[in-house]
């Protein structure tokens, strides 16, 4: 597996590609995720940093352009909501809509019973992609990747 970190350059030749989206202020189940898909021959785009500038006027604008190339050119999406009873993660939510919209990629989302917009992450995904589960654990979400990824070969 090739992990990509900010701004190692990947050759389009390297397939498949995965995205892990969602929070990213939150314990590092991007970091989980990589781990378990270590044995295939994927190229993840985390987004996760070790530390984010929040000083740095331009580095807001440089993560969002960084994800959304990646978003655009993974073959894999996978977006996870944890529990969180007061963050809506608009942004998530929105890469997430913008991934649904996006058929070119195989989508894998889940969305753990305690997070609040749960009902409406399954009610948008039912009218954008019928027949999509929701997961609702950390470890089903991964391994349906992990399938969608083996199907795939």
């Amino acid at each position: 597996m090739t992990c990509e970190f900010r701004r190692m350059l990947v050759p389009d030749f390297w397939n498949p590609r995965a995205f892990p989206g969602g929070i990213t202020d939150w314990p590092d189940w991007q970091k989980t995720t990589t781990a378990v898909l270590d044995d295939l021959d994927v190229t993840v785009f985390n987004p996760r940093r070790s530390s984010f500038p929040l000083y740095d006027p331009n580095a807001e604008a440089a993560q969002v352009g960084w994800e959304y190339r990646r978003l655009r050119r993974a073959d894999f999406v996978m977006f996870w909501f944890p529990d969180s009873p007061t963050r809506y993660q608009p942004i998530a939510l929105h890469e997430l809509g913008m991934a649904a919209g996006q058929d070119a990629a195989d989508l894998v989302v889940g969305a753990d019973p305690g997070y609040m917009r749960r009902r409406n992450v399954v009610a948008q995904l039912s009218h954008a992609r019928p027949g999509l589960p929701v997961h609702s654990t950390l470890a089903d979400t991964i391994e349906a990747c992990r399938t969608a990824i083996g199907a795939a070969r």
